[in-house]
């Protein structure tokens, strides 16, 4: 079965400091994510940009709205996720609850929908 793990990060995460914590919690991610692919259930993944760099597009009725930076006004944003494939949702929460941000933040774990293709 496959799942999406989404990572949730304080702001203070995405901060790009050179102290040693830093330097010591991105060397985590490195060896979570290092992890999730030697045991062979990545399907694929991505760290993202600090949210500041996103843009949240809406249509209301037949206009565009852009908004630049984060749209949400939590204490958590969306910081990367994976796709992986494992056999079960506990297994599923068993890699989430590795990740580096699962004690200061949280994971989403959500089902992947498969669409498949209908013959004609």
């Amino acid at each position: 079965m496959q799942y999406m793990l989404m990572f949730y990060q304080p702001a203070a995460e995405f901060e790009q400091r050179d102290d040693a914590s830093s330097q010591a919690y991105r060397a985590s991610w490195v060896a979570y994510a290092d992890a999730v692919r030697q045991a062979g259930i990545s399907l694929g993944g991505h760290g993202l940009f600090p949210p500041m760099t996103g843009t949240t597009l809406r249509v209301r009725g037949d206009k565009r709205q852009v908004q630049d930076g984060p749209f949400a006004d939590t204490k958590e944003q969306l910081g990367g996720y994976f796709v992986i494939d494992v056999p079960d949702l506990d297994a599923a929460l068993e890699w989430a609850e590795r990740a580096p941000c699962a004690t200061s933040g949280g994971v989403e774990v959500r089902p992947v929908f498969v669409a498949t293709a209908v013959a004609a």
